[in-house]
C-alpha cells in the first residue's frame, strides 16, 4: 500500500526502510506537518501516517478523504490530535500504537526528577566554566518522600515501581484502579491527597476531562515547594498557572517533556531564530525548570516497536484483516 508519512525524521526513515522489507509498502516521506495547508499532499495515498503534532482535525480529514485516504495511522499512543468523530463519519479508519516499551517514558520521568532535584543541569553548566562551587545545588533525599502518580496505567505503574525502589511512598490518582499499582505498595487517594506529595508526576492521557488537570487550584493545594513532572501531554498543565506558582515559590520546580503549544516548536532546530512564544521563553529562563523536546519515548526499543506496529496496522488494513489497534468511539 502507498503510505504518505508526515513529520518524518531521518531516524524514522532509516528504521522504516529496514522494517518495511517484510511489509513491502510504498513509503513516501514528508518533512512537513500535516495540516490544512498541507493536506493536499495526502492526495493519492490510501494510507497516511502522522505524529503527535500533526493536525488531523475535521477540515484536514475531509480534504484527505476526498483525496482517497482511508486510513490514518498515528505513530503514538495519544490521539487527541485526531478528530475521531469526523473520521468515523467519513469512513476513515484510525489506528495508533497501544504499547511501545512503557519503560522508556517511565525511566525518563525518573531521570527528570533526579536532574531537577539534585540540580545536575546547573552543575553541568557550572563545571564546564570552571566553577566547582556547591552553593545553590542542594537537593533532598528521595527516600521517605511521597510521590503522586496521576494516571496509573502501564507507564504510571512502572514509574511508581521505580520510585518505590528509591524508598518513596507512592500515591495514585486514577478512575481505574490498577491491582499491579496496589501490589507494589501504591495507595489510591482522593483529590485532597495531592497535599501529601513532594513530587507529582503526570502519566494520564489528554481528554476533555483531564485538560488542565493541573490548574491554579491544583497547584495551590500542593505542598509548598513540591516538584511537578510532565512526560505525558502538554495540555494537562495550565502553563500560565504553573509559571505563577514558580514565581511565588509554591511550586519548587518543574520538568516537562511536553508543552501545550509544542506543535510549532518541538522536533525543529530553532537555535538560529527568534522564538516568538513568550511562554516557553519564560519557562526556560527559570533555573528550577527543565524543558526537553518530547523525547521521553525516544529509545531504540520504543521507536522500533512504534514503527513496526504502524507498518503492521497498514498491512492488516491492506489485507482486510481486523485492526487490533483501531481507535473506535
Amino acid at each position: 500500500m502507498r503510505i504518505g508519512i508526515f513529520s518524518a525524521k531521518n531516524y524514522e526513515r532509516t528504521l522504516l526502510d529496514e522494517l518495511n522489507a517484510s511489509h513491502h509498502h510504498d513509503l513516501v516521506y514528508f518533512d512537513t506537518l500535516l495540516g490544512p495547508d498541507t493536506a493536499s499532499l495526502a492526495a493519492g495515498f490510501p494510507a497516511i501516517s502522522v505524529f503527535v503534532n500533526d493536525g488531523v482535525d475535521g477540515n484536514v480529514l475531509r480534504q484527505i478523504a476526498a483525496g482517497g485516504t482511508k486510513l490514518v495511522a498515528t505513530r503514538s499512543t495519544g490521539f487527541n490530535h485526531i478528530d475521531l468523530k469526523t473520521a468515523k463519519e467519513l469512513g476513515v479508519a484510525v489506528v495508533r500504537v497501544t504499547n511501545y516499551s512503557p519503560n522508556s517514558v517511565a525511566e525518563f520521568a525518573v531521570g527528570l526528577i533526579l536532574v531537577l532535584n539534585r540540580k545536575i543541569h546547573r552543575a553541568y553548566n557550572r563545571t564546564r566554566e570552571g566553577n566547582f562551587e556547591l552553593d545553590g545545588l542542594m537537593g533532598f533525599d528521595l527516600v521517605g518522600r511521597t510521590v503522586a502518580v496521576i494516571g496509573t496505567g502501564k507507564i504510571g505503574t512502572i514509574f511508581a515501581r521505580i520510585m518505590a525502589g528509591f524508598g518513596c511512598s507512592v500515591i495514585g490518582f486514577d478512575v481505574h484502579r490498577s491491582p499491579e499499582f496496589q501490589h507494589i505498595g501504591g495507595r489510591y487517594v482522593d483529590a485532597d491527597g495531592i497535599e501529601e506529595a513532594d513530587i507529582v508526576s503526570l502519566h494520564c492521557p489528554l481528554t476533555p476531562e483531564t485538560y488542565h488537570i493541573v490548574s491554579a487550584r491544583t497547584l495551590g493545594r500542593m505542598k509548598k515547594g513540591a516538584l511537578l513532572i510532565n512526560t505525558s501531554r502538554g495540555g494537562l498543565v495550565d502553563t500560565e498557572a504553573a509559571i505563577e506558582a514558580l514565581k511565588s515559590g509554591q511550586l519548587g520546580g518543574m520538568a516537562i517533556d511536553v508543552y501545550e503549544q509544542e506543535a510549532g516548536l518541538f522536533f525543529k532546530d530553532l537555535s538560529s531564530t527568534v522564538i516568538p512564544d513568550d511562554v516557553i521563553q519564560r519557562l526556560v529562563s527559570f533555573p528550577n525548570v527543565i524543558v526537553t523536546g518530547h523525547q521521553a519515548f525516544f529509545t531504540r526499543e520504543a521507536l522500533g516497536t512504534i514503527l513496526e506496529t504502524t507498518l503492521a496496522s497498514v498491512s492488516d488494513f491492506a489485507a482486510g484483516r481486523p485492526l487490533a489497534n483501531e481507535i473506535t468511539l
